[in-house]
């Protein structure tokens, strides 16, 4: 296939047929293959760029979202591409709700959004067959209503795919929005529950069709996000054509947010996909989850004990969690997802039972937080990395930790009128002047950065520690010392 007659002919089929027939008589890939050779899907791991620009005081803007872009673009060179310098392994930004921008879109189609937190975004992959498209909407419809959500209706993103790269459009799906409306008798927290079971179902539900149906992952549905808080524009893009694809909405004068993660993915020894791009729901990883064949055989192990008291019964309809589907990141995030959505762990509280600092044999921890480690040692082990993980649930919290090797960089700036700047590189936004940043320094390995937007605040690592350790007696729940 390298002689110049085959490429003579791949010219010409494109000029007649379009890319879509260039990929299937190339024989190029259109899915992410079983287990074959040197390859095993349950290896999949991520070595990537990430970054974070946030507001203190929580105030929506679109000067986040232009800063954060510069940032993601500013870091190509942490992710990957094919032998196609236009088919990346994968980039994409999560960010707050726009909600003026979603309001202006509801507007065209006839709907009346509630206010913000009465409402959720569910961004979904859909086939670009019209006909599995359509059973999929129908199917996530049914499970939403079932729940007690209200369908208010569906919104098609616009796209634009002409810097696409043959891998990507061979598998690019079709993506629109669908938005629900919670009933005014749940609270917060209880339409961000059932917001969870509906994205867990339709996940599960999407597994069991592929294996009785045989069929290929772009012709499942698969939700990229569905909260009130957070919306994720992410695919198998590079950093450079982030913006571009979703310029509709990312480039539109009206689309603000008060914090965005974004994420440039180098597919370590895996192969890339739409699903498999970061940001994912809740944070973006750079480096590798090492321990993670042990992280998810113990999941799984624990797996017949997990109930939550929200779920109850219905506790099995979330499991299971881990799975050889996806890649490292994937296994931590929808983990990080149980531990916050299904229990009443705070985001900060969960990152810490997931990633601990180094705790055996050192004296300068408090004897509160020993408790909570030793105490959590016996619930789950370490996510070990190198890892540096960004989180954030786009409505109380935003952060970043490292985990105890340390081995992966992370900087942060806090500036005079209040942004925060986080990133595994230097230089990334060369536009913020010395003379604006008002603090500076690095995340050291095992301590956590952390945003609170409804203080208006970043709160020191051992507050945060000591605040999660103190809040219940693991002391007095840890058996005696022997002798």
């Amino acid at each position: 296939k390298g002689s110049s007659r085959w490429r003579l002919e791949v010219g010409r089929m494109m000029l007649r047929r379009g890319l879509g027939a260039v990929v299937q008589r190339a024989g190029l890939r259109t899915s992410v293959p079983k287990a074959v050779g040197l390859y095993d899907p349950s290896q999949e791991r991520d070595n990537c760029g990430v970054g974070l620009v946030a507001k203190l005081n929580g105030e929506q803007s679109r000067q986040i979202v232009l800063d954060c872009n510069e940032m993601l673009v500013r870091m190509s060179h942490r992710g990957g591409c094919g032998c196609d310098p236009a088919s990346g392994d994968g980039a994409g930004m999560l960010v707050g709700t726009p909600d003026r921008f979603m309001r202006l879109e509801a507007e065209k189609l006839g709907v009346e959004l509630p206010p913000l937190g009465q409402y959720a975004i569910g961004m979904s992959f859909l086939p670009r067959d019209e006909a599995l498209a359509a059973e999929w909407r129908a199917s996530l419809e049914r499970i939403s209503r079932r729940r007690g959500l209200k369908v208010l209706g569906w919104r098609e993103v616009p796209t634009d795919n002409s810097a696409l790269g043959a891998a990507p459009l061979a598998t690019e799906p079709k993506i629109e929005q669908i938005m629900l409306q919670r009933p005014a008798s749940w609270d917060e927290r209880k339409f961000d529950r059932e917001l969870f079971m509906v994205q867990r179902v339709v996940e599960l539900e999407a597994r069991a069709v592929q294996e009785e149906r045989g069929l290929e992952e772009q012709d499942l549905l698969y939700l990229s996000s569905l909260s009130p808080w957070s919306v994720v524009y992410k695919g198998q893009l590079t950093p450079e054509q982030v913006l571009g694809y979703y310029t509709g909405d990312l480039m539109h004068d009206a689309f603000e947010t008060h914090v965005a993660l974004v994420h440039s993915r180098f597919s370590t020894n895996t192969f890339p996909s739409w699903s498999r791009a970061q940001p994912l729901r809740n944070m973006c990883h750079n480096g590798e989850i090492n321990t993670l064949r042990g992280n998810k055989n113990w999941m799984r192990a624990r797996e017949p004990l997990l109930r939550s008291r929200y779920y109850g019964d219905s506790t099995s309809d979330l499991l299971p969690v881990a799975s050889d589907d996806m890649s490292d990141s994937g296994n931590f995030d929808a983990v990080l997802q149980l531990l916050t959505r299904a229990s009443d762990r705070t985001l900060p509280e969960a990152a810490c039972m997931m990633v601990p600092e180094a705790w055996q044999d050192n004296d300068m921890l408090t004897p509160a937080k020993k408790a909570f480690y030793e105490y959590h040692s016996c619930l789950m082990e370490p996510w070990d990395g190198p890892a540096l993980i960004a989180f954030t649930d786009a409505h109380k919290y935003c952060g970043a930790t490292l985990d105890r090797n340390g081995l992966r960089p992370a900087r942060y700036y806090v500036t005079r009128d209040d942004r925060v700047l986080v990133s595994s590189e230097v230089g990334v936004l060369p536009r913020v002047q010395h003379s604006e940043i008002k603090t500076r320094s690095r995340l050291e390995p095992g301590k956590m950065f952390l945003l609170d937007f409804e203080e208006g605040r970043i709160v020191p690592d051992d507050e945060i520690k000591e605040t999660v350790a103190s809040a219940k007696p693991y002391d007095e729940w840890l058996p005696p010392p022997p002798g």
